[in-house]
């Protein structure tokens, strides 16, 4: 498959909120209500428009990823961070390396931006393959109650989270 990697525009907007609904429809570990989700981060201060991209097939969107602003924060320090959530393709078009494509342009694009790392909650068989390993490695924890497996962090930067230890801050978004 000839895929297209681009940054989101406004236009597309409405495609990308059917997109995720659709891809979450009935999935066992989602409230599917992730498209809500970033309809809210979009008018955030945690948004980062050049973070946000598409998957574009023969004209038509089959793929979705955000990263946006989090902080991972000790008692006397805080570090900026990124949430990669969601990532999202079709169904009929995932297991053909979509997501695995879209993940590889969001670190580049994050790199690029000058973030070092990224902090995500997802299926332990499927990001490790991108170097993610789990957040306790780094002694970084998430403020909600979650198996540990699937809590992972990648440094984009080798050793940028060396000296990180903490609790990640997400955006109120994230909650509402």
């Amino acid at each position: 498959m000839n895929i297209t990697i681009r940054r989101e525009t406004k236009a597309d907007y409405s495609d990308v909120f059917e997109l995720i609904k659709k891809a979450f429809e009935g999935e066992e570990y989602s409230d599917q209500t992730e498209h809500l989700l970033v309809e809210r981060l979009r008018g955030s201060e945690a948004f980062i428009p050049e973070l946000s991209l598409v998957a574009e097939w023969e004209n038509e969107i089959v793929g979705h990823i955000l990263f946006t602003r989090i902080l991972i924060k000790s008692e006397k320090e805080e570090w900026e961070s990124l949430a990669l959530a969601p990532v999202t393709v079709l169904p009929n078009y995932q297991g053909k390396g979509i997501g695995g494509q879209l993940i590889k342009a969001g670190h580049k694009a994050a790199r690029d931006a000058g973030f070092t790392s990224v902090i995500l909650v997802g299926h332990a068989g499927y990001y490790p393959r991108f170097g993610y390993r789990p957040c306790m490695d780094f002694d970084i924890s998430l403020p909600f109650d979650i198996p540990p497996e699937n809590c992972m962090a990648i440094e984009l930067e080798p050793g940028a989270l060396k000296d990180v230890h903490g609790v990640v801050e997400y955006p109120s978004e994230f909650y509402n």
